[in-house]
C-alpha cells in the first residue's frame, strides 16, 4: 500500500532523487523476501520416513523388552542399586528451592513468537474451562505458557539410580558427554510448578492405578514415571506381556503400560497392516473399568503406510482417508468411546503430540533449547487433530468420567536438545570420530533422553492430578 501511494505520488509531484532510490530498494526488499518465504516453506515438514524407520526400531526393541519383562525378569546394572534413601537425600528431594530458580541466570522463553503464526492455532485461544475443559488450567494459571530455567539442582534420578531404562534413552550410558539437557525446568508465567515430590504423589495414589497406554512415547513417559518414584520405593514386577504392572506396596499405588500403537484396532493379514479407525484398541479398552487414571499417547505411527478402514471393516470408497485425518477419526473414536463407557468414572488424560526434531536427520548438536520454535507444520496439524477430536469427546461424555488435555506440544517444540540423537545404543561411544566411510550414523530424534525432558511431563502430571483429586491450586 505504501509503494502504490509513493508511485501516485511520485506521477503527481516532483520528487526526490534519494527518494525514487529508496523506494526501489524496497520493492527489492520485499520481491527477496517473498521469495525466501516461498523457498522455506519447502521444508516445513519433518522427515516422515525418518520418524517411520525410529518407530520400527523402537518397536523392535519393545518387543525384546516384553519378552524380559513377561517373565519377570529385570537388567539391572552390574552392581546392586542402593534403593534404601538417604535422610539427606529424602530432604532434598522433599525440598524446594525457588529461588534457586528465579535466581538462575539462563532461561529460554516459552511464549509464542509472533513471526512464527504456524504455532498459534485457534484452538490455543480457549478461554473457558468447564470441569471436562479442553487445556487443563489452575486459576488463572495456564500451564503451558512460560519459560524454561536452568536448574543446578539436577535430574530427579540419574540413570545409575533407575534399573528400569531402556537402553536406546540412556544417554549418558551411552555416552553423550554433555549433561546441561538434564537440568532445564519449566517455569509457567503466572505459578510455580513444584519439584516432584515421589513420596507425595505415591501418597496421592494410594490404592490407584495409573495406566500409561500407547506407543514408545508413552513407554518413555512411564519408565520416567517409575524412574521417579524408584527413588524411593522399589516396586514389584507383576502382570505379563499384554500388560506391564509395577506394584508399589507401601502405598498399594499400581503403574501400567499397555502398548497399543494406534489406539484403535489393527489387524495385518500377509503383513499388511490395516487399521480400523472407528474401533477402540481391545488391547486396552478391555480393562478400562479397572483404571482410575489413564495417560493416553499416540500419532506417530501414522506416518507409517498402513490401510485405513471405515464402517466395522469396509473400506470407505467414497473419500480417501490421510493419515492426518485418519488420525483425527481415531482419536475422536478413542476419547468418544472412554467417555461414553458405562462403566468408566475416572481421569483420561490426552497428552499432545510430542515432537520430534530432525534436522538433516541430525540433533546431536543441539545443546540447550531453542530460543525461538522452529515451524513444523506437520507437528502442528498433528496436534490440532488431537484437539478437534478431544473437544468433540467432551460434548459428549455420560459416565462421570473426566478428559483432561495435556498440552506439551508447544513447550516442548524448544527443547531439541533433549533427544538421544547419536547416543541411542552403547555403540555410541566407539563411533564418535570414526570414519563411517561415507555412511551417516543413525539418529533417535523422536524420543528423550533419562533423565531429561520428558521428566516435565510427569511433573505437570502430578499437577493436573492433584487439581483433580484433591483440589489443590499450583502456588504463585
Amino acid at each position: 500500500m505504501e509503494i502504490a501511494l509513493s508511485k501516485k505520488f511520485l506521477c503527481t509531484c516532483t520528487v526526490h532523487r534519494s527518494l525514487v532510490i529508496s523506494v526501489g530498494i524496497m520493492v527489492l526488499f520485499l520481491i527477496r523476501a517473498s521469495w525466501f518465504l516461498v523457498s522455506s516453506s519447502s521444508s516445513m515438514f519433518p522427515l516422515s520416513v525418518k520418524v517411520a524407520e525410529d518407530i520400527q526400531n523402537t518397536e523392535n526393541i519393545t518387543k525384546i523388552d516384553s519378552g524380559n519383562h513377561s517373565a519377570g525378569q529385570l537388567i539391572l546394572d552390574a552392581r546392586d542399586l542402593p534403593f534404601a534413601e538417604s535422610e539427606r537425600s529424602r530432604k532434598a528431594e522433599a525440598g524446594e528451592d525457588s529461588n534457586s530458580l528465579e535466581n538462575s541466570t539462563k532461561t529460554v522463553t516459552g511464549r509464542l513468537d509472533s513471526s512464527i503464526s504456524i504455532w498459534a492455532p485457534a484452538s490455543h485461544n480457549t478461554s473457558s474451562h468447564s470441569s471436562n475443559s479442553g487445556k487443563t488450567k489452575f486459576g488463572d494459571c495456564d500451564l503451558y505458557h512460560g519459560k524454561w530455567i536452568y536448574d543446578p539442582t539436577g535430574p530427579l534420578y540419574t540413570n545409575i539410580t533407575c534399573p528400569i531404562l531402556t537402553q536406546s534413552q540412556n544417554c549418558q550410558g551411552n555416552g553423550r558427554p554433555d549433561k546441561d539437557y538434564e537440568n532445564w525446568r519449566w517455569k509457567p508465567d503466572q505459578c510455580h510448578i513444584p519439584r516432584f515430590d515421589a513420596r507425595k504423589f505415591l501418597e496421592m495414589m494410594k490404592g490407584k492405578i495409573l495406566a500409561f497406554i500407547g506407543d514408545s512415547v508413552a513407554r518413555n513417559q512411564m519408565e520416567s514415571m517409575l524412574c521417579i518414584l524408584w527413588q524411593v520405593e522399589a516396586p514389584r514386577m507383576r502382570g505379563n506381556r499384554r500388560m506391564h504392572r509395577w506394584h508399589f506396596r507401601s502405598t498399594s499405588t499400581t503403574i501400567v503400560r499397555i502398548w497399543s500403537s494406534w489406539l484403535v484396532h489393527k489387524s495385518a493379514p500377509r503383513g499388511i497392516v490395516k487399521v480400523h479407525l472407528d474401533k477402540p484398541d481391545e488391547a486396552f479398552f478391555e480393562f478400562l473399568p479397572m483404571f482410575d487414571v489413564v495417560v493416553l499417547s499416540s500419532g506417530h505411527w501414522f506416518s507409517k503406510g498402513s490401510i485405513y478402514l471405515l464402517l466395522n471393516g469396509e473400506k470407505d470408497q467414497r473419500n480417501h482417508i490421510n493419515n492426518m485425518n485418519a488420525y483425527n477419526i481415531a482419536m475422536e473414536t478413542v476419547l468418544t468411546a472412554i467417555a461414553t463407557h458405562p462403566n468408566y468414572t475416572g481421569i483420561a488424560i490426552l497428552r499432545t503430540y510430542s515432537p520430534d526434531h530432525y534436522k538433516g536427520g541430525s540433533c546431536s548438536k543441539n545443546l540447550e533449547p531453542a530460543k525461538k520454535l522452529a515451524g513444523n507444520g506437520h507437528t502442528v496439524m498433528m496436534r490440532d487433530k488431537q484437539v478437534e477430536s478431544f473437544k468433540e469427546a467432551v460434548k459428549k461424555v455420560s459416565n462421570g468420567s473426566k478428559l483432561r488435555l495435556m498440552d506439551i506440544t508447544e513447550v516442548f517444540g524448544y527443547r531439541h536438545d533433549g533427544h538421544p540423537g547419536r547416543y541411542r545404543s552403547p555403540e555410541a561411544k566407539n563411533l564418535v570420530g570414526r570414519d563411517l566411510g561415507g555412511r551417516t550414523q543413525s539418529e533417535d530424534c523422536l524420543h528423550w533422553c533419562m533423565p531429561g525432558p520428558v521428566d516435565i511431563w510427569n511433573e505437570i502430571l502430578f499437577e493436573i492430578l492433584k487439581r483433580e483429586l484433591q483440589g489443590e491450586q499450583v502456588k504463585v
